[in-house]
């Protein structure tokens, strides 16, 4: 058998180490970018990787879920497309670009312009009307007199 000297083996262990851990960190960081761009479907309303309910049913297998989707190397569209087809697209942190939910995107926008549109016409009409007529001076007011006793007689006052 053949002596193998101690210092390329070490260097060798070394090297498939870091490699190891240089793969499984892209893992990582892939579970972990994925897992905050789900919800848990438990009801809790938190991000998946933050679900912290003591025993809930859906956290521990959507993480394994996610976890098996990034170790088969699936890609991050393919992945979050399962979990929609799945659990549905609340399951989604963010609404997609998309379709209808493009709405869900446009809506706030739309109503917020619309808001201040109408704000900026009502100002300029109240801005622009007619100002109060002054009551009437002088020669003016005494023809109204007349007006005013008979609407005295009448009323009794």
């Amino acid at each position: 058998m053949r002596n193998l000297h101690p210092k390329p083996v070490a260097r060798f262990a070394l090297i498939v180490a870091l490699v190891g851990l240089t793969l499984g960190a892209g893992d990582d960081a892939r579970f972990n970018q994925l897992g905050h761009k789900l919800m848990c479907v438990c009801g809790c309303n938190q991000v998946l990787l933050e679900c912290n309910h003591v025993g809930c049913a859906y956290s521990d297998r959507m993480r394994g879920e996610l976890a098996a989707s990034v170790e088969r190397a699936e890609s991050d569209d393919l992945t979050l497309q399962s979990f929609v087809q799945k659990y549905g697209p609340t399951v989604l942190i963010a609404p997609t670009g998309s379709g209808f939910n493009r709405v869900a995107w446009l809506v706030p926008y739309l109503a917020l312009a619309l808001g201040l549109a109408s704000v900026v016409i009502i100002v300029r009409a109240w801005s622009r009307r007619a100002q109060p007529v002054t009551a009437p001076s002088g020669d003016a007011a005494d023809l109204l007199d007349p007006f005013r006793r008979q609407a005295r007689r009448e009323t009794e006052l």
